[in-house]
């Protein structure tokens, strides 16, 4: 892993506007780390109701590793293991509270450069101590390409994140390089993933966050994970925004409140009466 920290950290202003100079760190380095923006208890309402989530679900069926396939559970023989769930706020308020954060939406507006942001999902994965499995090196750009690139992630922290504990490691101007070869399509696997001897982990930045941090990144980024190994766990929750007016360039599947405006306006819903079904 290397040594280098390109890291520009600071705490959110009381109207979350960032500075100049954060908003050009952006634009160099794709990515921007935000100090906790939540409350003590905005942050110990989501990490309860996160545990929770998780113990009543299946974990058989909640592997997220990048293993197998979605057919069978993506089940396999690797002692490794992710757990992840998807679309969180259609399992408890706290998720859906969570996407109308002033602060964070305001973060993002700066970065984003437009005032009307849209979920396109949120999810959550959980490395275990000793056997989080770790994620390739890969840019989210692969799963679900708009025509803009306006996507970005916003991913919080509920634990102390480095690379002992599987924590995110990103390749700083990364997203400069545009859409990478997709070589897992090459590799007829059921995954996305840029080429590792290119984009080694070992070479890559990893991303020292603490407990509710947030860090926002470009779809573009090459970004990954090594394994857990360590006696702590890594608990994490993504949300996934994009401009309201851009569009997918692929056919891509449905998203449980994906297009739902959490700031601003998008002029270009249909509100004709025949389509109102359609997502």
């Amino acid at each position: 892993m290397s040594t280098k920290v390109n890291l520009l950290t600071f705490r959110i202003s009381k109207m979350g506007i960032l500075t100049a100079e954060e908003k050009q760190f952006y634009k160099d380095n794709g990515y921007i780390l935000i100090r906790n923006p939540f409350t003590a208890q905005e942050l110990e309402e989501l990490s309860t109701e996160y545990d929770d989530l998780f113990r009543r679900k299946n974990e058989a069926k909640t592997e997220s590793s990048w293993v197998g396939s979605d057919e069978t559970n993506r089940k396999s023989d690797s002692p490794y293991t992710v757990k992840g769930i998807h679309n969180l706020q259609m399992h408890h308020a706290v998720f859906g509270k969570l996407l109308y954060h002033d602060k964070l939406l305001d973060a993002l507006e700066d970065v984003m450069e437009t005032k009307n942001i849209v979920l396109h999902h949120t999810k959550a994965h959980y490395k275990p101590p000793e056997k989080g499995a770790s994620y390739p090196m890969h840019q989210d750009y692969h799963y679900f390409p708009y025509k803009n690139d306006s996507m970005v992630a916003a991913f919080i922290h509920l634990d102390d994140a480095s690379p002992e504990n599987g924590g995110l490691c990103v390749f700083p101007g990364s997203h400069k390089l545009g859409p990478l070869e997709d070589v897992g399509v090459r590799d007829n696997s059921h995954f996305h993933y840029v080429d590792q001897s290119k984009f080694p982990i070992e070479k890559s930045t990893p991303v020292m966050a603490r407990r509710g941090d947030v860090v926002i990144f470009s779809y573009l980024l090459v970004h990954g994970s090594p394994a857990n190994l360590s006696a702590r766990a890594r608990r994490m929750l993504l949300v996934q925004y994009a401009d309201a007016h851009d569009v997918p360039t692929a056919g891509e599947r449905a998203q449980p409140a994906r297009g739902l405006v959490l700031r601003g306006v998008n002029l270009y819903r249909d509100a004709t009466v025949a389509n109102r079904h359609v997502e």
